[in-house]
């Protein structure tokens, strides 16, 4: 067995040693190559000139790529758990950093995805591409399911390859002129795609922000949601509830604010709803709940954290057809324009395992997916709680967003990865009023995420 394979070997809730090097599995022994020896590999040239020179082509930077800062969040999480694991060859690491799902897709939904694999290998069953807006039967069946009642109708829906990939969609649609507000802490997407688009100015370190971007502080103190008395107008409103990181979920009441505040301001909310199905009862799942938001507001989903269908990658966009630009002209056919121009529809498989998500079956079976990871959250809130930290979120999402008061975020999810070997998120990567916490995330192996908390206990005690 590969070095590789040994380091992802999943661990169980029994293991013992937590702060040093583990022997929990024995196949460990085939492993020859010790720690000591991984390094730098130096490649040797033939001559001295290849190595000193390198062709350049005369085709200048994307000036915008210059101003992001380090890596994009959760890639830089992964290289630095990358370097733990080569100093810590046989750590048991756990993983309840990046929000990738660990459960396996129920059996009524992957039926359905082999059975359309299947009947692509025969003259009958065979499809090519497929509209790019998505298969006629799941846009229905998203707009009946999801929106029923609100006035969305199935081809208001654009079904995609999930919601990261339509925000930057939207983000070519809006274009490089508008200004933009952010829900801070928020997904870090909104942020490094404006960058990207040539929406904002550089980045100032002393306040770690972009210049030209509106951020809405949402902290304890404001309950996550933005004084919007305080707020500037912006063209585009990014918001997420319930929200990633912090966990809360806004009200009907808050969400009724936000509208109002958006057409007062002629303003677009592109609202985040990946955790709606997260939410109790009684909150708003969706922004067209509110009065007036398909006036107002574009709404962006995805089945990632429903089904577990982060790597199968299925997701959708409602774009109304009320919603116009200042000239009349109506929004979704610029963006009907840019999903044609840069994509080719989602995967017809995916798509025939998204259909059964919203079967009967399928939406039991997705709910019993949720409350499993709402049953993880339960379990780590606890354990924080129980060590005196101030704890948020974890009821209506599936994040834990812990407080270490005076304390660097990076300082904190460094301690808790070199003493306990788990992975976390530190708060600040998520925007300036995130510093000071640490996210937690749900999504793992019962098993894994008890060990995790064991360790949380023995660390913090």
């Amino acid at each position: 067995m590969s070095l590789t394979q040994n380091l992802c070997t999943p661990i169980s809730s029994s293991s013992s040693a937590f702060l040093a090097h583990s022997n929990f599995n024995s196949r460990t022994k085939n492993v020859s190559l010790p720690a000591k020896r991984f390094g730098i590999c130096k490649c040797v040239t033939a001559g001295p000139q290849e190595a000193q020179t390198a062709y350049k082509t005369t085709v200048s930077r994307n000036a915008n790529m210059t101003k992001l800062q380090a890596g994009y969040l959760f890639p830089e999480i992964s290289r630095r758990r990358a370097a733990h694991l080569l100093k810590y060859p046989d750590a048991q690491v756990i993983s309840l950093g990046i929000g990738d799902t660990t459960e396996p897709i129920p059996e009524v939904i992957t039926s359905a995805m082999e059975m359309r694999s299947r009947a692509l290998s025969t003259l009958q069953g065979y499809s090519g591409y497929g509209p790019e807006q998505g298969e006629k039967a799941l846009r229905a069946a998203i707009a009946s399911t999801f929106y029923r009642n609100l006035g969305i109708e199935e081809d208001d829906i654009f079904v995609s390859d999930g919601a990261k990939c339509d925000l930057s969609r939207l983000q070519v649609v809006f274009g490089a002129n508008v200004t933009i507000a952010v829900q801070d802490p928020s997904y870090p997407v909104y942020v490094d795609s404006g960058v990207i688009m040539g929406q904002t100015g550089l980045f100032q370190k002393d306040d770690q922000k972009f210049e030209g971007i509106e951020y809405m502080k949402c902290t304890p103190e404001n309950g996550f949601f933005p004084d919007l008395s305080s707020v500037s107008r912006t063209d585009i409103i990014f918001f997420c509830s319930p929200n990633n990181p912090t966990g809360a979920a806004a009200t009907r009441e808050q969400l009724t604010q936000l509208v109002k505040f958006a057409k007062d301001n002629g303003s677009i909310i592109v609202y985040d709803s990946a955790y709606a199905m997260y939410a109790s009862e009684g909150l708003p799942r969706s922004i067209f709940e509110i009065p007036g938001a398909k006036e107002v507001a574009i709404e962006t989903s995805s089945f990632s954290k429903y089904a577990g269908f982060t790597g199968v990658r299925l997701g959708w966009t409602a774009v109304p057809k009320q919603l116009l630009f200042s000239d009349g002209f109506p929004v979704a056919k610029d963006f009907n324009r840019i999903v044609c121009t840069c994509f080719n529809g989602a995967s017809n498989i995916a798509q025939a395992g998204g259909l059964a998500c919203l079967s009967p079956e399928g939406l039991k079976a997705m709910h019993e997916v949720i409350g499993f990871y709402k049953e993880n959250t339960d379990i780590i809130v606890e354990t924080f709680n129980s060590l005196g930290f101030n704890v948020y979120g974890g009821k209506n999402a599936p994040y834990v967003w812990v407080h270490f008061p005076r304390r660097s975020s990076w300082d904190v999810f460094s301690e808790i990865l070199e003493k306990t070997h788990v992975v976390t998120t530190p708060g600040s990567g998520f925007g300036p009023a995130g510093e000071g916490f640490i996210r937690v995330s749900a999504f793992g192996h019962r098993s894994n995420v008890l060990e995790a908390c064991k360790r949380f206990k023995q660390l913090y005690k």
